[in-house]
């Protein structure tokens, strides 16, 4: 409601100078917030299981109900009331692009700015808005000074495409890529704490490490992982991409200087949108990927200098936050622990089932990872597919091959079960032979 009364303010000047404006109407946030108003004063666990309360919030969506989305982490839709702010957006910047996007709606980005800052818990003079974690994590891992010798610390279960970017930079500056290896899930969040602490040596320089892993959903101790990595001189960067808006924390919770996460994801902002957060003290020595002129060396700013870029995008991050919000963090992470543990514990302990995911609440969220002994995580994918229409992700890496399990917030029980029932035929009844 507050942001569609900014738009309207921004654009006022515009529409009086003879544009026209879309229409702004849409319910879709007002039914959420009546839907949370009738339920104040119930705890977040309580409410975890309640379809009434629940199917407002399914109901926002346009998905496709005919496919069983189970791959939530790479991309998520954006609810509806996202969806048309960002049509809005894009009829309007294409009026006259030239004065209605980069005169008009460009400067609404520092809204969009100071929102996330707010929810994240930092100043908007460290947050950057970006298209994609990847982008936001490559600014910092291409953007410090590292000479050849160097040593970088991180795991073998971080994103590819981060390890990539690392690899290449001890191919171009010489520097020395350092991966240790973890079990899926871990005896405990001082494990993986004493991992990094054994593999520090006097060459280290950066430790670079996931807020929860892509694979198997495990959350790192972040805050005590950046403590050890400032306390021997060690620049700590966080990939927060599947993190911000799964579950509820803030900057102080983490403690940390470096944070990248797509919003396409969790936040469900439209899809090419992202943030990165550095601490004040040390933008200035940072590199950004595009160059920025000099005057912009203490400028959070100077990471968005990337051209020409549709504002559209960026400003319906807005509509997500406010969204996000009207359900309420605590609530959102309550229901997809809800859905994840009613489809984890009906397959624990039936033969040859392996969970990769700690039920504590303190070591995951809704992504989870679950094997079949002597199934390959490809075929397992595939027969889903095929006779469900359930759409899950293949995980082959060592320590947890199986396959990736994604619900969000717009995922019925009558989805879950139907996912719940078709893996316990395959563990009954195996998989068909192929005919090729």
């Amino acid at each position: 409601m507050v942001r569609r009364r900014d738009f309207v303010r921004s654009l006022f000047g515009a529409a009086a100078g003879g544009i026209a404006l879309p229409s702004l109407r849409n319910d879709s946030i007002d039914r959420i917030f009546s839907a949370t108003a009738g339920v104040a004063g119930r705890s977040a666990e309580s409410l975890a299981g309640d379809e009434e309360f629940w199917r407002e919030i399914q109901n926002a969506f346009t998905v496709d109900r005919s496919i069983i989305n189970l791959n939530n982490g790479g991309v998520c839709p954006s609810p509806l009331v996202v969806q048309e702010a960002l049509k809005r957006y894009i009829d309007f910047q294409n009026m006259a692009p030239a004065y209605s996007m980069w005169t008009v709606l460009e400067p609404e980005v520092e809204s969009v700015r100071r929102k996330l800052a707010a929810a994240f818990g930092c100043s908007p003079e460290e947050m950057a808005i970006t298209r994609n974690a990847s982008e936001a994590l490559e600014i910092c891992q291409l953007g410090m000074d590292l000479k050849p010798g160097d040593e970088v610390l991180t795991t073998d279960q971080d994103y590819g495409r981060m390890l990539t970017t690392w690899e290449q930079r001890v191919r171009r500056d010489g520097i020395v890529l350092k991966k240790v290896s973890f079990q899926d899930p871990p005896p405990s969040m001082s494990y993986l704490v004493d991992l990094f602490a054994k593999a520090i040596t006097p060459k280290t320089r950066v430790i670079h490490f996931c807020h929860i892993t892509n694979l198997s959903g495990q959350i790192f101790p972040v805050k005590e992982i950046c403590q050890l990595a400032r306390s021997r001189g060690i620049e700590a960067i966080v990939d927060g991409a599947h993190a911000f808006a799964h579950f509820p924390f803030t900057r102080d919770d983490l403690d940390c200087d470096y944070y990248g996460t797509s919003l396409h994801k969790w936040l469900l902002a439209p899809i090419g949108t992202g943030f990165l957060y550095v601490r004040q003290a040390k933008i200035e020595k940072l590199w950004p990927m595009m160059a920025a002129s000099e005057k912009q060396a203490k400028d959070i700013r100077k990471f968005e200098e990337i051209g020409t870029h549709p504002a559209a995008n960026h400003n319906a991050i807005a509509e997500a936050l406010t969204f996000h919000q009207g359900i309420g963090a605590e609530r959102k992470i309550a229901r997809l622990r809800f859905l994840r543990d009613r489809w984890m514990k009906r397959l624990e302990g039936q033969p040859g089932v392996k969970l990769y995911t700690s039920y504590d609440p303190a070591m995951s969220g809704a992504l989870s990872n679950v094997g079949l002994e002597g199934k390959k995580p490809a075929d397992i994918t595939k027969h889903l597919w095929d006779t469900q229409r359930i759409l899950v992700t293949p995980i082959n890496h060592a320590a947890c091959t199986g396959i990736r399990v994604t619900p969000n917030v717009y995922t019925t029980l009558e989805e879950i079960d139907t996912f719940a029932v078709a893996m316990e035929t395959i563990i009954k009844q195996g998989l068909p032979v192929s005919k090729a």
